[in-house]
């Protein structure tokens, strides 16, 4: 069994109802709100932090030329104190770099924003933020959708931006794609695999969207082994940790959650989760941000990886 190492958050959820139990709270976060729960979820074993995005609706998230309409946020620039406290807990962080303008639902395109937008954001926050140590890479939170194999315009598109990512720092590349339960891994998998040019993807294991089973995933997810090893990438695999309620995002059992880890563990080199912010929360936080359901699930998820010896 792995430990969960790393997760998705965002400073306004952008789905339509899916934040409801958090956006407000978030929104009311100061720096040091922010410093509270990213030394949280450090000391609940996680070290890797994808930030969904810098920007939604138009409208920034920090203090930004590209994008001069900003959020209402009690924070001034949340982005630094998370990436501050990154630097002080020798934390990674991977900044997501899309949908500054479009809404995600229904407009999972890689044309959903213009790529003159894109590039200046990325230049922007290359020379804002390139000094922190803990600013490691990028994501790309236009996700593909894969249906057997990666669409070929989203592997030039991941492509084209990874290589001017590169090129202005910081080097590494994180995806996430869905679809995953398609995946047949056979010779043209692999080959894309090796065309593709990020560092990791990680694989949504598509439980809490209720798109598959366990034992799909795992047949799946032994076949992503497979694949990857022959194309000489990490396997990385994103472990849905919400259930739907309607339309909002609330907490899975522990028990589902369990075995959801078993199964990746099994076949991920690491295993991210969608998401701690919103689906955990430590007993007593005083930057408690979700459902209270969420304090069951980080109780029995602590106390199961102490168990086993991979928490302190």
């Amino acid at each position: 069994m792995k430990a969960i190492s790393g997760t998705w958050l965002d400073f306004y959820h952008p789905n339509p109802y899916e934040g409801d139990t958090w956006n407000a709270t978030t929104q009311q976060f100061t720096a040091d709100d922010w410093l509270i729960k990213i030394e949280e979820m450090a000391e609940v074993g996680m070290d890797t932090f994808v930030l969904l995005n810098v920007a939604l609706h138009g409208k920034s998230f920090y203090p930004s030329e590209a994008i001069p309409l900003r959020w209402d946020l009690v924070c001034d620039d949340p982005l630094e104190a998370m990436l501050s406290a990154g630097d002080r807990l020798g934390l990674s962080f991977y900044i997501g770099l899309g949908f500054f303008t479009t809404p995600i639902m229904g407009s999972l395109s890689v044309r959903g924003d213009r790529n003159d937008l894109r590039y200046a954001v990325a230049d922007e926050l290359s020379r804002r933020y390139g000094r922190h140590r803990s600013f490691t890479g990028w994501y790309f939170p236009v996700e593909a959708a894969i249906f057997t194999y990666f669409p070929d315009e989203y592997i030039a598109y991941a492509n084209e931006l990874a290589d001017y990512c590169r090129r202005i720092g910081p080097q590494k590349v994180l995806i996430a794609p869905y679809g995953t339960r398609s995946i047949n891994g056979d010779d043209r998998f692999v080959a894309q695999l090796r065309s593709l040019d990020v560092d990791y993807i990680a694989y949504q294991d598509e439980i809490g969207v209720d798109r598959t089973t366990f034992e799909a995933v795992e047949e799946t997810f032994a076949r992503l082994r497979e694949a990857h090893d022959k194309a000489g990438k990490p396997l990385w695999a994103d472990l849905e940790l919400f259930r739907f309620q309607g339309k909002v995002l609330m907490p899975g059992s522990f028990e589902r959650v369990e075995r959801q880890l078993s199964i990746l563990s099994e076949y991920a080199d690491k295993v991210l989760c969608y998401q701690y912010l919103g689906m955990m929360n430590k007993p007593g936080s005083s930057a408690h941000a979700g459902h209270e359901t969420s304090v069951a699930l980080y109780e029995a998820y602590a106390a199961r990886m102490k168990q086993l010896g991979l928490l302190k």
